[in-house]
């Protein structure tokens, strides 16, 4: 049995392309496989898996060794389990920079695309197929592309995610603003979480100017629930970061329908980095940086120190 799986913390569309792939092996291909996370999964994500009556994948903390997987929207061996080299990996399907450090058994199946969203590149690989997928795996690719892009505020967003997120919409007879307001409100609510769970809740690892940084951020349409709380938040972040490795936890805080982000400078560390990756000028222990959206495309390139 082939397990599907994406990053740890998994956001929609590491929760949904599990889902997606696995149906399209099994079910299409006649290769059994099964979806499993690397976490739980986020509030959108959630969601997404009660709203469409969608099993919630197993959760797991490593794989064994010689064991067939398939990695999908991640080729970062930091966002993966510990033992993933040992593992016998024979796909990779991603829309992100190749980070390198894999290592696999053989020639293999890779498949990274500038798309917003790996679920719009599934949709591209099933080609004539994809009219086979069920209800439940078209919303959920409809939900990872609608997550990703931002319901297309996203600077990642291409005119493909958006025309296959319109087809899918249709098929399925959803609005897409309505439908997105509801992704949109499920990510939002993060009031059952703790400082140290939202700081881990959709973070990324990366090595900047020689210093490690876990790179968080939160999107959100009612920031002011995570600012009210910047003051605790600031103050786990040296718990969260001693914890994890790192020398500093960055967390933007982005404003979905205001199309900015809030960054959290609890230090001069964060001061300076803003300060030089921005262009922005910092007073206080936040500062807004307009039109920021995207950690892929807005965030990881510029940072600097």
């Amino acid at each position: 049995m082939i397990k599907v799986f994406g990053h740890k913390s998994p956001d929609t569309d590491s929760t949904g392309s599990p889902i997606i792939w696995a149906w399209y092996l099994t079910e299409v291909k006649g290769t059994p496989a099964t979806p499993v996370l690397l976490g739980e999964p986020n509030t959108e994500a959630a969601f997404v898996l009660k709203r469409w009556d969608l099993p919630k994948p197993a959760i797991i903390s490593d794989v064994a060794a010689g064991e067939d997987c398939v990695v999908v929207d991640t080729n970062n061996p930091a966002e993966l389990p510990s033992q993933i080299n040992d593992a016998n990996v024979i796909q990779i399907i991603d829309h992100h920079m190749l980070a390198g450090g894999l290592k696999t058994k053989g020639p293999i199946d890779i498949t990274i695309r500038p798309l917003a969203c790996t679920a719009t590149i599934m949709f591209d690989l099933m080609g004539d197929d994809a009219a086979k997928m069920p209800e439940a795996i078209k919303a959920a690719m409809l939900s990872c592309i609608l997550s990703d892009t931002l319901e297309f505020r996203s600077p990642t967003t291409t005119p493909h995610d958006r025309a296959v997120a319109e087809k899918l919409a249709g098929e399925l007879g959803l609005s897409i603003p309505d439908y997105a307001a509801e992704l949109f409100a499920a990510k939002s609510d993060v009031s059952a979480f703790s400082d140290a769970e939202l700081l881990r809740m959709d973070s990324k690892e990366y090595n900047v100017a020689g210093k490690e940084l876990r790179v968080s951020v939160l999107e959100t349409t009612a920031p002011k629930m995570v600012l009210d709380r910047k003051d605790s938040l600031m103050a786990s972040m040296v718990d969260v970061a001693k914890e994890d490795g790192a020398d500093q936890v960055l967390l933007f805080v982005v404003d979905i329908l205001n199309e900015e982000a809030t960054l959290l400078v609890p230090n001069d560390l964060v001061k300076q980095m803003a300060e030089a990756s921005f262009g922005a000028s910092v007073s206080g222990d936040t500062v807004v940086l307009p039109g920021v959206m995207s950690r892929k495309k807005q965030i990881i390139p510029v940072l600097k120190l």
